[in-house]
């Protein structure tokens, strides 16, 4: 037996015993006794000594073979530590370890060389070589290759046990810190009072494994089973391995719930219709949008015990195939945890229901109220069309002047009402999105000097001091654009009529430019200018200060513009009065 310090010997009733012995040197100093219970207790203690020691044949084979004797230590010293594990080594063949990154690092810092020799040893046919377990991230990838690139066989477990060890054929070393990942007394007895006793989280790479636990604690539920499928693939995987049927079954014997959320599909809606008529009372579905982001099934049995299973593969069919890590948990905060998401996924669906069935709703008078209107337009437009037309000609024929007059009256409100008309039609056209535009290549300059024209007549008839003109500085030839020529026009004339209405005296200006493929039009007039209160809604329905405008114009003017890519603008002058107002449209060659 190794360790012995001192010696003892022991006869039928004596018994002596030393705490040194010097080689080779005569005893200075003993313990002797004649007591019987002195030499009783010697005995016992040379016995215990005897049984555990090796015989003296067997310890002389070991020493001609090589063999090193059994021996359990604990080394606490680096050098110690250092040294025996280089001795261990020196003349291994074979060499396994599971271990963190540090154990690692350690090993490329102070053993490369030994595990080298390891290797060369595996090459010649000897053992086993080296396999490591650890766990690989991106901190520790580039250390990973460098083993892998001499030959270590490396494998990857997210969930290292608490020790670090090595193992060859002869010899175990390990080293243990169970402390640091132990719970404090005081916090696991708060656990046990609050029910938590047998609080477990254990993580499953293997869905073999998954499956295994997922069946069993569905067929274990008494009260509640909880299911979140993300996708209508992930229902119809457990729905074959049989967790319907074992829902089914606890339904049965326990008189328990069943609550599923899951996205809409015609093959799930018919099995799903299929177990409400199995278990009628005990099953109710709600549906849900299929989850993009989402990608784990959420099962949770009696608020105690949860299983979230991540998808790997959703376009598999067999369930081992599609399922990567899940994680089962007991604990109470964790469960809890899982059944608040489950409830607020369920009462989100009822919301949505609730907003689904509104917006059809809506969807269904903003209709009716599209159509009314678009009638209603057409209706007004039947009448006014004679009414305008004899007003007109009984006006161009007519000599009593107060009967002119009144004639005149009539056509002016006839064509107000007709613009009105045309108004709503293409307020209904632009909202609904219906808006066509018939593109032709014209000559803007053109339409310009006519609508120019339209506007001198009308200033005449209204007897305002306007001198309306084109803008020449530009020096430019003719721009041609390819647009809807009648919906340039509308706008063009609408600009234009516009700042004639807001200008009593002055000039109204209207240029063209051609930049970088753009064409641009310009009106700038010297009348009161934009009122602050519609200046930041002025191209919106109804936006209006005049007491005659709908204030319509401009926003079908801006939806026209936006239709062919361009924009609209308008601003106050600066330093004098009036307000210019522009739109831009691309040039299409």
């Amino acid at each position: 037996m190794e360790g012995f310090v001192g010696g003892i010997a022991i006869s039928e009733s004596e018994f002596m015993t030393t705490t040194s012995l010097r080689n080779k040197q005569l005893l200075t100093q003993i313990f002797y006794s004649n007591a019987i219970e002195v030499v009783d207790q010697g005995q016992f203690i040379f016995n215990t000594f005897w049984n555990k020691a090796t015989p003296a044949e067997q310890r002389f084979r070991e020493i001609e073979e090589g063999v090193e004797p059994i021996a359990t230590k604990v080394l606490k010293d680096s050098d110690e530590i250092f040294g025996y594990i280089k001795h261990v080594m020196e003349n291994s063949s074979s060499r396994q370890l599971c271990s963190s990154t540090g154990t690692m690092q350690i090993v490329f810092d102070n053993f490369l060389d030994y595990y080298k020799r390891i290797l060369e040893r595996h090459k010649k046919g000897e053992g086993t070589g080296i396999q490591w377990i650890t766990s690989i991230d991106s901190g520790n990838r580039e250390l990973v290759e460098i083993f892998l690139s001499i030959g270590v066989q490396v494998r990857h477990l997210r969930n290292l046990p608490p020790m670090n060890f090595a193992v060859d054929g002869k010899h175990f070393h390990a080293t243990i810190e169970l402390w640091k990942n132990g719970i404090d007394a005081e916090q696991r007895i708060r656990d046990i009072e609050n029910g938590t006793d047998l609080a477990d989280i254990e993580v499953f790479q293997n869905a073999s494994r998954t499956k295994e636990v997922y069946l069993d604690i569905v067929k274990k539920a008494t009260k509640e089973i909880l299911f979140v499928f993300p996708t209508t693939n992930s229902f119809s995987r457990q729905y074959k391995i049989g967790a319907m049927e074992l829902a089914k079954s606890s339904v049965r014997k326990h008189d328990s719930k069943i609550r599923i959320l899951m996205p809409e599909n015609n093959i799930s809606y018919k099995l799903l219709q299929q177990l409400k008529e199995e278990i009628p009372g005990h099953i109710d579905i709600r549906y849900i949008e299929q989850m993009s982001d989402t990608k784990s099934t959420i099962l949770v049995i009696d608020r105690k015990k949860s299983l979230v299973m991540e998808l790997r593969d959703d376009s598999k069919t067999v369930f081992e195939e599609a399922i990567g890590l899940s994680t089962y948990s007991n604990s109470k905060a964790g469960v809890l945890s899982y059944v608040a998401i489950f409830e607020n996924l369920w009462k989100q669906t009822e919301i949505y229901q609730d907003i689904k069935e509104a917006h059809e709703l809506l969807k269904i008078h903003d209709k009716m109220q599209k159509e009314f209107i678009n009638i209603a337009a057409h209706e007004l437009r039947t009448p006014i069309q004679p009414i305008l037309g004899l007003a007109e000609t009984l006006c161009s024929k007519e000599e009593d002047v107060k009967q002119k007059g009144y004639l005149d009256i009539i056509v002016r409100n006839a064509k107000r009402l007709h613009g009105l008309t045309d108004d709503i039609l293409d307020i209904t056209k632009i909202e609904s999105k219906a808006l066509e535009l018939k593109k032709e290549v014209f000559n803007l300059d053109e339409m310009v000097i006519t609508a120019i024209s339209d506007s001198r007549n009308l200033i005449s008839r209204e007897s305002k001091g306007i001198r309306v003109e084109l803008d020449s500085r530009s020096g430019h030839k003719d721009i041609f654009v390819k647009a809807d020529k009648g919906r340039i026009n509308q706008v063009i004339l609408n600009l234009l009529n516009n700042a004639v209405k807001f200008t009593d005296q002055g000039t109204i200006s209207i240029q063209t430019a051609l930049t970088n493929k753009e064409v641009t039009l310009t009106i700038v007039d010297t009348g009161i200018g934009i009122d602050s209160e519609i200046s930041s809604r002025l191209f919106t329905k109804f936006a209006t200060k005049s007491s005659t405008g709908t204030g319509l114009g401009l926003f079908i003017s801006k939806s026209i513009i936006e239709a062919h890519g361009g924009k609209i603008w308008a601003r106050n002058n600066s330093g004098h009065q009036g307000a210019t107002f522009a739109f831009s449209l691309p040039q299409n060659e």
